[in-house]
């Protein structure tokens, strides 16, 4: 018997990777997206070796990859370098790479997540904490962006 397909999630981000993960059942259905992990971007050498090293822990066989459409459906600029950046990673781990509309995804993780606890004495949270918060948005950002494709695939985003 052979392992589920399984795919990973990516919201890039212009300093950070958002990652999650999700398996595929031999047409059964599908197991939910969950969170993996955050990367700082480096060059694309880097986040391919970073990615390629999480493929291979991971068992991945695919990549989904959220598109940051404008509100209207265009493309813009961020488009254009998120599908440059992600066709060059999907060739050199050879996956196959599907895209995902991402629009509001890190409205609705930011809305997901608990507020930011205050900071000592009740002030503002400590730079410490703010990162942990904009890593956490951004690993359910990728999360809720593979749940969506998830979702289409099984016919239940439709």
């Amino acid at each position: 018997m052979r392992p589920p397909a399984r795919l990973l999630g990516v919201d890039l981000g212009e300093r950070r990777i958002g990652l999650a993960v999700a398996d595929l059942d031999d047409g059964t259905g599908h197991t939910g997206a969950r969170s993996l992990a955050v990367l700082r971007r480096g060059s694309l050498e880097q986040d391919v070796t970073r990615i390629a090293r999480l493929v291979d822990e991971q068992g991945v066989t695919g990549l989904v990859v959220g598109l940051p459409r404008n509100m209207d459906g265009s493309e813009g600029a961020q488009a254009a370098a998120t599908r440059e950046w992600a066709a060059q990673v999907a060739a050199r781990l050879a996956l196959p790479l599907a895209w995902r509309d991402e629009r509001l995804t890190s409205e609705a993780a930011e809305a997901s997540l608990p507020r930011t606890r205050r900071g000592r004495a009740g002030g503002p949270p400590s730079a410490a904490a703010r990162g942990r918060r904009r890593a956490a948005v951004d690993r359910e950002a990728a999360r809720l962006i593979l749940q969506a494709e998830l979702d289409a695939r099984s016919g239940a985003g439709s």
